[in-house]
């Protein structure tokens, strides 16, 4: 064998072991009881240090040394060497008992949080915040960084990206977006009271899972199920997994969750199958990944013409529901903007807003400006001031989300807004390559919209860096434009605003 075979083959072990471990996560955010956490966080931390071990090696570093011509070449092999390379020295730096300590606690911490956010109850998890930021610092400084530790942590994620370029890119965006959401919240609302019309959670998943297929999730190489926090897994390219939460009072919950990870779930089953259980095979960075389900979300599920298409659905699925309502009430109903207090359920405008308090907050826990125990209320100050709405309890502020009780702190919220601008960038070049798309998504026709992403960005998986492929696919770098194009055209001028 060669020695790119011999690498690959050696990727490949990695990655099953990765799989492993994925299938681990999936199974305690489904199924697995509460009493098994403490053997998970064993089992999530023995596989990890594996993983770890064999990517550390001196037989990956003999590996890469034999393949070292190899790295400079522009093309699949060439990629996967510098992507091998670039794993390889993250492993030698991190040390394998601060993988351990990291995966045992994020298992314990997961637990904690499905106890404590139903309860209120943040200072049962204020000792494992401060746990997980400690370990989050060690890992940053591991790992080495010039600037600003959480630079480390954000390029694990969004490789190339730094706290001063995403400072930059947030500061431009607030200040087109702030007096926009002012506008609008000042506007007369539109009408969003159907969406909390009770449907039964079997109708719900029923119909979600109808509009998943059609959309192209391929169920014969994926599943859905309940969790507590929607989530997508790869455990291969045969097995790409989404979950979704239900509310009978609340259509939107299942519904739009559910068309978000189908979008993480057809990007991760449109990358070339070659690439499977090698570092190529999987999303390019987090902010890549996010425009995909932020696309279909909220480019295509909230269009109108989306909704001429499966507006008759729902009515059949729910017969006497919504036999009222018509195409324009129910995108009235979508496209509703108003001050929410949970990101999840954020609206299009307001959405970045979230996501700016959350990476603002880590960068002040990084720099010690706010302690642990401050979040509640520093949380609460910033959704005051920047939302105009402020938490009547913890449930509805710092204890939210569940990404900083499921792995590190830091590195990743930033994600979310870049996927946001990405998927504009990419709905403008889908529009300009199909000038008949919305008239295609009205007919249910999504054949074409998904082979222009495959052919864009999916089949490349992580064979460019984020801003190469995002070059290639839009013909420009990430920019804030067309996501507010987008909003005053489909949200200034539906509520009135110039």
């Amino acid at each position: 064998m060669s020695a790119i075979d011999l690498l690959r083959d050696e990727l490949r072990t990695i990655g099953d072991l990765d799989s492993i471990s994925a299938a681990l996560d999936w199974d305690q955010a489904t199924y697995m009881p509460d009493g098994g956490a403490a053997a998970r966080g064993r089992q999530l931390a023995l596989v990890s240090e594996m993983a770890h071990a064999k990517r550390a090696s001196s037989t990956m570093r003999d590996l890469l040394s034999a393949c070292r011509d190899l790295e400079s070449r522009d093309d699949v092999d060439g990629a996967l060497v510098r992507r091998a390379r670039q794993r390889h020295e993250r492993a030698t730096k991190v040390p394998a008992a601060l993988v351990r300590a990291i995966k045992e606690h994020s298992a314990e911490a997961y637990v904690a949080w499905t106890h404590a956010r139903p309860a209120n109850d943040f200072a049962s998890v204020r000792p494992l915040l401060e746990r997980g930021l400690d370990l989050s610092r060690r890992l940053a400084d591991a790992l080495g960084y010039v600037d600003h530790p959480l630079d480390a942590l954000i390029d694990e994620n969004d490789r190339g990206s730094t706290v001063a370029s995403t400072v930059a890119l947030f500061d431009a965006l607030r200040a087109e977006l702030v007096p926009l959401v002012k506008a609008i919240t000042a506007a007369k609302p539109l009408d969003a009271s159907i969406l909390a019309r009770p449907v039964p959670a079997h109708v719900q998943l029923e119909f979600a899972r109808s509009v998943a297929e059609q959309l192209g999730y391929d169920f014969h190489r994926g599943r859905m199920d309940l969790t507590h926090h929607p989530f997508m897994t790869r455990l291969s390219g045969g097995d790409v997994r989404i979950t979704t939460r239900v509310r009978e009072d609340d259509f939107g919950e299942a519904f739009f969750s559910t068309v978000h990870e189908v979008g993480h779930a057809l990007y991760e089953q449109g990358i070339d199958l070659a690439f499977d259980g090698t570092p190529l095979g999987e999303g390019a960075s987090s902010g890549v990944h996010e425009s995909q389900s932020r696309f279909w979300e909220n480019f295509v599920a909230r269009s109108p013409a989306f909704w001429s298409r499966f507006l008759p659905e729902l009515k059949r699925a729910a017969p006497g529901t919504f036999d009222d309502v018509d195409v324009e009430r129910m995108v009235h109903a979508v496209r509703h903007v108003g001050r929410s207090l949970i990101r999840t359920d954020a609206d299009e405008v307001t959405y970045n807003l979230h996501v700016m308090l959350r990476f603002g907050l880590e960068k002040d826990l990084f720099d010690g400006a706010v302690k642990v125990a401050e979040l509640p209320d520093a949380w609460n100050a910033r959704m005051t001031t920047d939302l105009g709405v402020t938490p009547s309890d913890d449930r509805e502020g710092v204890l939210q989300d569940v990404h900083w009780f499921c792995t590190t702190i830091g590195g990743s919220f930033q994600g979310y807004t870049f996927g946001n601008m990405l998927a504009a960038q990419l709905w403008e070049s889908a529009a300009t390559a199909m000038p008949d798309l919305e008239t295609a998504i009205a007919a249910g026709e999504f054949d074409r919209l998904r082979a222009f992403l495959i052919d864009r960005l999916h089949r490349h998986g992580a064979v460019y860096d984020p801003a190469q492929l995002i070059e290639r696919a839009t013909g420009k770098p990430l920019g804030i434009e067309p996501l507010m194009r987008h909003l005053r055209a489909n949200y200034g001028a539906l509520h009135g605003v110039a």
